[in-house]
């Protein structure tokens, strides 16, 4: 079975991944590499909210909301 690849906004609620690489110009790549999503970590989406977004994700200790278009951008392998 080959590896399964996604952008974060896909992946579904109690499902866990980790981050391969982000799509995001460099003003918001920065923000998120500063939040700690950089490649190689574990996230997992643990909530949404009643309209579906944004998503609560967890990495590294620590619950960051995140909206759709933000999340599309971050590719991560199932």
């Amino acid at each position: 079975m080959g590896k399964a690849y996604l952008t974060l906004n896909k992946l579904p609620q109690g499902k866990c991944a980790c981050v391969k690489t982000l799509f995001a110009d460099e003003e918001v790549k920065r923000r998120l590499e500063d939040l700690g999503l950089v490649t190689g970590t574990k996230v997992e989406a643990v909530q949404k909210s009643r309209s579906g977004d944004p998503t609560a994700y967890y990495f590294r200790g620590t619950v960051i909301a995140l909206r759709s278009e933000q999340a599309r951008q971050i590719l991560v392998e199932v």
